[in-house]
């Protein structure tokens, strides 16, 4: 079999009911040049039944035994066993458009910059509506169609539907591959590749349907959690590329539940704290983990240290960019954006 331009990762586990349709997406591609590795990763139903058909009739997919030592694992067995230039993933409930990895290998081809690209997506449910929490995600992923704008916003949410993703495979094997601990392992690997001088981007058209259920592993696993995404931001805002890796201070503005968090795992990482901002007349002039909170006004100039703004509501977070970028405040120099 001559090599492939991608191979698609695509862990299965109790998947009896969709893998079908996911693989059958894919092989319906423009792209014809692909590898499927299908792992089946410990499935108790008839999953593994169903991907050993599909191989059987079509020489494009392979299936491997992933043991059911977890999706970490999975994903790096096949990883492994790529030889193409370029891995993509995809998760056994959603569905691939057609044009989903023929666009995503000319993004690749053409910005040699770019460590991987996502695509847009859009989002359903077979059961309920999807909420609108979860749309307005997808929306906003769906608007990071620049490298600079993704890697000026990488601190605010995860910036890459994993299942969407087509990456140099070397870049990835460099970066060690998925990592396994108590983080979400695809937004490490989005941090740990911009850390490095990659670039990452979606591609603009929706060639992804993602699907959203309860059992998502987003929903029912501890390791995607908020706080441990915020504590896999503070780990990179310290690091590295980080804005907090040359040694400033920070200021946060926000002493919210998400601003409190952030600041405690910054300590931990060795950054200094040294206000909170807040806009709530209660608040400013007491001191919150024994830091003191001033108002925005007392922000001063920029320059002297680094301001975080771990606001989650995306028009208030808007307005506070819009406000700072008017008073001279340099995103990515002077504060970033972490919530």
């Amino acid at each position: 079999m001559p090599l492939p331009v991608v191979t698609v990762l695509l862990p299965a586990r109790n998947a009896e009911s969709t893998v079908a349709r996911a693989v059958e997406s894919l092989l319906a591609g423009t792209l014809r040049d692909v590898r499927i590795l299908a792992v089946d990763d410990g499935s108790t139903d008839g999953t593994r039944g169903v991907l050993e058909g599909l191989a059987a009739r079509d020489a494009r997919v392979e299936v491997l035994d992933g043991g059911g030592r977890g999706l970490v694992a999975a994903l790096n067995l096949g990883l492994g066993a790529a030889t193409s230039p370029y891995v993509a993933r995809m998760d056994a409930d959603d569905e691939a458009l057609p044009r989903r990895l023929e666009a995503s290998v000319e993004a690749l081809d053409a910005e040699p910059h770019l460590a991987g690209v996502g695509t847009g997506v859009e989002v359903f449910r077979e059961d309920q509506p999807v909420s609108p929490s979860f749309q307005a995600y997808a929306a906003w992923l769906n608007g990071l169609t620049s490298a600079e704008r993704l890697y000026r916003e990488r601190f605010i949410e995860s910036p890459v539907c994993h299942p969407s993703v087509c990456l140099r495979r070397d870049a990835v094997v460099a970066a060690g591959g998925w990592r396994h601990g108590d983080f979400p392992e695809d937004y490490a690997l989005w941090l740990e590749l911009m850390d490095r001088g990659h670039g990452l981007r979606n591609v603009a058209e929706v060639l992804l349907r993602w699907r959203d259920s309860s059992q998502r592993l987003t929903w029912t696993d501890p390791r995607y959690a908020v706080r441990r995404f915020t504590w896999t931001k503070a780990h990179y805002l310290v690091r590295g590329r980080g804005p907090l890796a040359d040694g400033r201070p920070c200021t946060v503005w926000g002493a919210g539940p998400s601003g409190k968090t952030l600041a405690r795992f910054l300590r931990e990482e060795g950054a200094t704290v040294e206000r909170f901002v807040e806009v709530h007349p209660r608040k400013v002039g007491t001191r919150i983990q024994d830091t003191p909170v001033v108002s925005a006004n007392a922000l001063g100039p920029p320059g002297q240290s680094h301001l975080l703004v771990c606001v989650g509501v995306r028009w208030a977070r808007e307005e506070i960019r819009a406000d700072l970028t008017s008073r001279g405040w340099v995103e990515g120099q002077d504060f970033t954006c972490a919530a």
